[in-house]
């Protein structure tokens, strides 16, 4: 589907490609894209083929690429679905800038392109006057925020399951950290090169990238730096909740351990006692030794729990 943005009269007008051939600057988005549909604008646009090919398969790698006449980005950005950071969606933006169009492709429903959308809605000038980088900056500055509240529920996942840990520890605690330790993962491989992208986009010197404008990327690269930092507080926590879970598991088994041997060491004994008092000899059947082997089974086990007691071992 192709969407056209296109500014007339002070107001923004947005519809299909119809407006294609409307004169002046444009924003041409491009959601679910096709091949067909990719190739209509490969002439018109000066996309080169590779571009193309990238738009088409997803999974790219986010870095900045310089074609005659724009720049060709390539972000990420994700959301969660239903509040639940496991079910991380992954949004990836692609971005033609040139000074008189911008091109965006994106497989899914993206929620940043319509919070941009809204906003140059609110303030046509904002984006037509500034130029298109400015735009691109609004995108990726929206992409990269919205990994903040991924991260808080990330965050209130962690502490949730870390006071389960130390209340009641079990075994399905173990396979919710690594339940969340796959999608964190996936996080730090997709904004570690975003990291050295949006760095690039901003220094000095990129083609149609002007210079105001890159003071506004290192906005965006200091709140990816943020984000990066607490996706590796994040990963830490993660390792020492396992750490956690092993050692209160280990502790409960040792305490378990500790009990049945101290049952053990009581029941030895009296295991001997009955033993020898039950052979089959006269002189042990007598009343004088039934009374001592009913005491020494008393007394035994009282003295053992005693000695255990006074050498902290119960």
């Amino acid at each position: 589907m192709i969407r056209v943005t296109t500014l007339r009269e002070g107001a923004l007008h947005t519809g299909g490609s119809e407006l294609l051939d409307e004169p002046g600057p444009k924003w041409v988005d491009v959601e679910a894209p096709t091949e067909d549909e990719l190739w209509s604008l490969a002439p018109r646009f000066g996309l080169h083929r590779l571009e193309i090919e990238d738009c088409m398969h997803l999974g790219q790698r986010p870095k900045v690429e310089e074609y005659p006449g724009h720049v060709f980005i390539v972000l990420q950005g994700f959301t969660c679905a239903r509040g639940d950071f496991t079910e991380l969606t992954l949004h990836e933006l692609h971005l033609a800038v040139s000074t008189e169009w911008l091109l965006t492709v994106h497989a899914l429903p993206s929620p940043t392109v319509e919070a941009v959308r809204a906003r140059l809605t609110m303030d046509p000038a904002q984006g037509w006057s500034r130029g298109f980088d400015f735009v691109a900056y609004l995108l990726a500055d929206a992409l990269v925020d919205a990994a903040f509240p991924v991260l808080d529920q990330l965050s209130d996942a962690l502490d949730e399951l870390e006071t389960e840990i130390f209340e009641a520890p079990r075994r399905e605690q173990l396979e919710r950290i690594w339940t969340l330790k796959r999608p964190l993962m996936r996080m730090r491989r997709v904004l570690s090169p975003q990291r050295d992208a949006v760095g690039l986009l901003s220094r000095r010197g990129i083609p149609h990238i002007q210079d105001r404008t890159t003071l506004y990327f290192r906005d965006v690269y200091d709140h990816l730096i943020r984000v990066y930092e607490q996706l590796e507080s994040a990963r830490d926590a993660l390792s020492t909740d396992m750490e956690a879970w092993l050692g209160v598991m280990a502790n409960r088994t040792g305490e378990v351990s500790k009990q049945l041997t101290v049952i053990a060491t009581i029941f030895l004994p009296l295991t001997f006692i009955t033993g020898f008092f039950g052979q089959n000899f006269e002189r042990l059947q007598s009343e004088g030794f039934f009374w001592l082997m009913m005491s020494s089974m008393v007394l035994l086990p009282a003295a053992l729990l005693f000695w255990f007691r006074r050498n902290r071992w119960m």
